[in-house]
């Protein structure tokens, strides 16, 4: 059973080489036609359409742009011819995924489309298949053998096609400069979300509200006679210089290794015991930066500064608990 196993993951590799070798440039002209028709100034969307298990690899597809920056739905052809034409509309793009390239309902909607001058990209077997004649760009998928033992079942030949749709998703992400940022904004929630939280957003401690920030000069007795009483306490206090930029951090471990050296700290000025140069974060960086920092230099509070390297804020170890960027 492995080895037939395997031999279904083989074939369907050997598959996806011959079929990136025929690739040519229809497969750019595809990516230029979709961000054309769908880029910022333009109101047109893709609409992806397929039946079967063409129709079901091709929600998928349609998902994946939508999150990628093109705006896009997909549409069944039974339902268009049921009512739901109403869903493309002059300017839009149709991207068909059928092997075959003969299957009747998407014919229909094809004619229908070349009637309302809609532009349609194909990716199907060839390009002299009905689908493939019609299409104002066909991508030739050429001749695949199914991994399915009776030949038979849409297997290889819908992981092609979704390659070459992910080709060019891919590739008009690649044109919109589609940013870490830009793709945040699509996907807040989830393990995923998670990863792509800025600093700004995940840290509980700020400056001027909850943060304590003292200067270097300041006693240890004076700088926690200015500690908050209210609400969550921060294990770390800032400390800034004359230019109310940071110049060190003093945390908890800072007091209990000197009080452990039985040394009088209580009026010693912060400046003597503090961290000096301590490793700071901006604010637009991800959470997963700051986690990443915090874990490399086995530290549990990071501030957090501006260009200037005045203090915004702290990211304490347990906003990463909070917000589950701590598994």
């Amino acid at each position: 059973m492995l080895l037939e196993a395997q031999q279904v993951v083989r074939s369907q590799a050997d598959a996806l080489l011959t079929v990136m070798n025929r690739m040519d440039d229809t497969v750019c002209r595809a990516m230029e036609l979709i961000y054309r028709q769908t880029g910022p100034d333009k109101p047109g969307v893709l609409v992806v359409t397929g039946i079967g298990k063409s129709g079901l690899a091709g929600q998928r597809v349609s998902a994946s742009f939508a999150s990628t920056g093109t705006p896009s739905h997909f549409l069944h052809p039974v339902e268009a011819m049921h009512g739901d034409l109403g869903r493309i509309r002059t300017g839009d793009l149709i991207l068909m995924l059928s092997y075959g390239g003969q299957t009747d309902e998407l014919i229909r909607l094809m004619d229908f489309v070349k009637r309302s001058a809609v532009s349609t990209i194909v990716i199907t077997s060839t390009r002299q298949s009905p689908l493939g004649r019609l299409a104002d760009i066909a991508i030739e998928l050429g001749n695949i053998e199914e991994a399915c033992p009776l030949r038979l079942a849409p297997t290889t030949s819908i992981t092609c096609m979704s390659a070459v749709a992910d080709a060019l998703m891919l590739g008009v992400m690649s044109m919109r400069n589609f940013s870490a940022a830009d793709f945040a904004a699509f996907h807040p929630a989830g393990s995923l979300g998670r990863k792509l939280l800025k600093v700004s957003e995940v840290m509980s401690f700020h400056a001027g509200k909850n943060l304590v920030v003292v200067h270097g000069q300041n006693t240890l007795r004076e700088a926690l006679a200015t500690e908050h009483s209210a609400g969550r306490r921060a294990g770390a206090l800032v400390v800034v210089d004359n230019n109310a930029a940071i110049a060190g951090i003093l945390t908890d471990a800072d007091i209990r290794r000197r009080i452990s050296s039985l040394e009088s700290i209580i009026d010693s000025p912060i400046s003597s015991i503090m961290t000096r140069n301590p490793k700071c974060i901006r604010p637009q960086q991800l959470a997963s930066e700051a986690l990443e920092l915090m874990n490399r230099h086995r530290i549990d509070e990071l501030p957090v500064v501006d260009d200037s390297g005045r203090p915004l804020g702290m990211v304490d170890v347990q906003d990463m608990v909070s917000l589950r960027i701590i598994e």
